[in-house]
């Protein structure tokens, strides 16, 4: 029941959606990935923008493979949470009539982090040092991109380690228990995320560069939508994040209860950015 669940609401979700979807429509849905920290927070911020601008956007919470899939046939209009080149290219490739409207932030990372006080600096160390890991990698969803790249680091690197799949909510309480622990902890992570500004940590050194280098993350729509909404696609073009907009971002929707409050919140504090997005400057 808890992965038929989000199914049979995108299949709903999807419905009404066709029902709605013209170029007068002002219905516009979008897909989210719940516990992806940076994609919950852009999705809530471009709701509470989008709110204010007259249209009525519907979150759709899903994993990646089926907001694709719901975007190519045409029932669900966005996805914010595309990383490039290397996360998720193998997942776009599938679907090659999908359309990129633009880059939210350009400096995204991805690969397997420690504490700072772990003296290991890189994936290839990691065997010397099996034991004191339990040989446990822990990691988030199995279907997310940065869970194959680590299935295939542990290919590329010969580790004699397993990993651990759950959730994100669940990797990240393991590795806070750690670190109240000063126990060793090996995970998989992505930058931008607030942990990062909560905890200290490092990214262990690539040499292979299973985990490739600097990723962008990006805002993909269905085929026909900068068609029907040409409006609509300017704004997603323009929408993009500095490493400092995004910290203070995240930060804020971290500790706050009310995610869609506190986007708005955050909407009405950074007028001029807001502005720029919807070419209102």
């Amino acid at each position: 029941m808890k992965y038929l669940i989000p199914v049979f609401l995108m299949i709903i979700l999807g419905t009404i959606g066709s029902c709605t979807k013209s170029k007068d429509s002002k219905y516009i849905t979008v897909g989210m990935v719940d516990g992806w920290a940076e994609d919950v927070a852009m999705t809530h911020v471009a709701k509470a923008i989008l709110d204010e601008e007259g249209y009525h956007v519907i979150i759709q919470k899903a994993s990646t493979d089926m907001i694709l899939a719901s975007m190519n046939n045409e029932d669900t209009d966005l996805f914010m949470g595309v990383w490039l080149p290397y996360t998720h290219a193998s997942k776009v490739k599938r679907f090659p009539d999908l359309k990129v409207l633009g880059t939210n932030y350009d400096a995204g990372r991805i690969g397997l982090v420690v504490p700072d006080y772990v003296p290991v600096n890189s994936i290839a160390e990691l065997n010397r040092y099996k034991d004191r890991f339990n040989r446990r990698i822990i990691g988030i969803e199995r279907g997310a991109g940065i869970t194959s790249a680590t299935d295939k680091a542990i290919q590329d690197y010969q580790l004699d380690y397993r990993q651990v799949n759950s959730s994100t909510i669940a990797m990240i309480t393991e590795l806070q228990n750690a670190i109240r622990q000063k126990q060793w902890i090996v995970v998989t992570g992505w930058q931008p995320h607030w942990m990062f500004g909560k905890m200290k940590l490092k990214f262990l050194e690539d040499p292979e560069k299973t985990f490739g280098d600097a990723e962008q993350i990006k805002t993909y729509s269905r085929k026909s939508f900068a068609q029907d909404h040409p409006e609509l696609a300017r704004f997603f073009s323009n929408m993009h994040y500095t490493d400092a907009d995004m910290t203070d971002l995240l930060t804020k929707m971290e500790y706050s209860k009310d995610k869609e409050n506190t986007a708005k919140l955050w909407v009405k504090s950074h007028p001029h950015l807001i502005s720029s997005w919807l070419n209102k400057d």
